[in-house]
């Protein structure tokens, strides 16, 4: 009996709109209390948006407000920047 290989989940990214696996990915996540945080585990409950490891994806969704759009609220700018460390810490910018 064969193994089936198993599936990876695809995502979205709001910046540059490729499909990539969902690990390559960082979630911004707004939790049913209505908090914004980014999610390392994708497990957090709520709804998500994922961005591309790389400065100009991140550019990209901050100026046309993409990801406040996807998750129905306003982005405050320490997240952003949290995102920012993130990519900046990754070497991947």
């Amino acid at each position: 009996m064969e193994k089936k290989a198993k599936k990876i989940p695809m995502r979205q990214c709001m910046g540059c709109n490729e499909h990539k696996p969902k690990g390559e990915l960082i979630r911004v996540v707004r939790s049913p209390e209505g908090e914004i945080s980014l999610d390392f585990t994708g497990k957090k409950n709520g709804r998500g948006a994922y961005l591309c490891k790389s400065a100009a994806c991140l550019r990209k969704a901050a100026k046309s407000h993409r990801i406040d759009r996807v998750l129905e609220c306003t982005i405050p700018d320490a997240v952003y920047e949290e995102m920012a460390r993130e990519i900046d810490g990754n070497g991947n910018a």
